[in-house]
C-alpha cells in the first residue's frame, strides 16, 4: 500500500432534480492541494450515477493499493455517503474513512455550543453516528485540513477555528491552487447563463451577517470573510474560459457586494473580455443594502445577467426579528 494514493468520491444526490448541474468546489480543492504535495488522486464522482455500488466494486477491486477514501457530504447526502462507505468496506474491510463538507462542519460547530452547556444534544448524537462510519472528520477548511486527517486515526480535525493554523486567510485562499477540474469529467455538467456555456466559481469564503435562520451562522469558516485578490479570480476565469471554453460563471459567493475590492474586480472582468474578444455572461448574490448605481452599472457592463438576493420578507418587524440587517426601503431600493 502507498499512503500516496488516495481515493475522493461525491456521493450521489437523487434528492436534486438533476445532478450535472455543478460539480462540487469544495472536494476539487482539497484534491488540488493533494497533488500539489506529490498524491496520486482518483476521484469518483458518482453524481447521477445509477448502480453505483457496482462502480464502487468495480473501482475497489481493481485498486487494491488504495486504502484512503476522502468524502464531501452536505446534510442530504449523509446517507448516501453510508452507503458508499459500506460499499467499499464490503471489499476492503481495512479502508481508512475521511468526511469533510458542510454537514460535518455544521454538526460540530453546533456540538462545540453543547459541549460549552455541559448538554449533549442532537448535534452531539449526529458526530458520534457519523464516527461510527468515518475514522475521521474535517471540521472547516479541508485545504490543510486534509494533511492533519492522513495523520489522524480516530476523531475530529477542527479546522473551524479562526485562531488555529488550519484556517485559511485571505493570502493562502489566494495563493490556493484551483479546484482540480480535470479530475472530473466536465463536459458531463450543463449549465447556461443566457445561453453561454457555464460553471461555477468563487472568489471569497464566508458571510458576516447574523440572520436568525442561517444554518451557519455559529460557523466561523462560514461566518469569517476571506477573499482572494481581483488578480486572482480573473486568472481562474481565464484558466476556464482557455481550457473548457466557458463564457458563463455562477459567482457561488453568499454576498459578492462585501467584497471591498469587488468593484475592482468587475472593472478586471471587464477587461479581460476585451481582451479574448468575448462577451462573458455572470450570475450572483448580493446584499441589497450595500447594492449601489455604481456596482449595478459595473455588473450589468461585465455581463451580469442574473442577480440574486434574499430580501426573505415585505414586513419591517420580521426583517428585524430575523436580523436581516436590510430594510423593505433597501430591498425596494435593491
Amino acid at each position: 500500500m502507498s499512503d500516496k494514493n488516495i481515493c475522493l468520491i461525491t456521493p450521489p444526490s437523487p434528492f436534486l432534480l438533476d445532478e450535472r448541474v455543478f460539480m462540487h468546489l469544495g472536494i476539487l480543492k482539497v484534491a488540488s492541494a493533494l497533488e500539489a504535495q506529490g498524491y496520486k488522486i482518483d476521484f469518483l464522482d458518482l453524481s447521477g450515477v445509477e448502480g453505483y455500488d457496482e462502480v464502487l466494486q468495480t473501482y475497489v477491486e481493481s485498486h487494491s493499493n488504495v486504502k484512503i477514501f476522502g468524502l464531501t457530504a452536505t446534510t442530504p447526502q449523509i446517507p448516501f455517503a453510508f452507503n458508499v462507505c459500506n460499499a467499499i468496506r464490503e471489499h476492503q474491510p481495512t479502508a481508512k474513512f475521511i468526511l469533510g463538507g458542510t454537514h460535518a462542519s455544521l454538526m460540530h460547530s453546533a456540538k462545540k455550543k453543547e459541549d460549552k452547556k455541559g448538554i449533549p444534544g442532537r448535534a452531539t448524537k449526529d458526530i458520534n453516528i457519523l464516527l461510527k462510519y468515518f475514522d475521521v472528520i474535517v471540521a472547516g477548511d479541508g485545504e490543510k485540513a486534509i494533511f492533519e486527517a492522513l495523520k489522524t486515526d480516530k476523531g475530529i480535525v477542527d479546522a473551524d477555528n479562526p485562531k488555529g493554523d488550519l484556517f485559511l486567510n485571505n493570502q493562502e485562499l489566494t495563493d490556493s491552487k484551483f479546484p482540480a477540474r480535470h479530475l472530473v469529467d466536465v463536459d458531463s455538467y450543463h449549465y447556461s447563463i443566457e445561453g453561454a456555456k457555464a460553471t461555477s466559481i468563487i472568489c471569497q469564503l464566508g458571510c458576516p451577517f447574523h440572520c436568525t435562520f442561517c444554518g451557519g451562522r455559529n460557523s466561523p469558516f462560514l461566518r469569517r470573510v476571506r477573499t482572494r485578490t481581483p488578480e486572482a479570480v480573473v486568472e481562474e476565469v481565464r484558466h476556464l474560459y482557455d481550457t473548457y471554453g466557458f463564457t458563463g460563471y455562477m459567482f457561488y459567493d453568499d454576498e459578492l457586494n462585501v467584497n471591498k475590492q469587488w468593484e475592482t474586480l468587475l472593472e478586471k472582468l471587464i477587461e479581460v473580455q476585451k481582451d479574448v474578444g468575448e462577451q462573458f455572461m455572470f450570475r450572483g448574490f448580493v446584499k441589497a443594502e450595500l447594492f449601489t448605481q455604481r456596482q449595478a452599472d459595473l455588473m450589468y457592463k461585465a455581463g451580469f445577467r442574473w442577480l440574486l438576493t434574499g430580501f426573505e420578507s415585505g414586513d419591517e418587524q420580521i426583517l428585524i426579528n430575523i436580523r436581516k440587517n436590510a430594510d423593505v426601503a433597501a430591498n425596494t431600493r435593491c
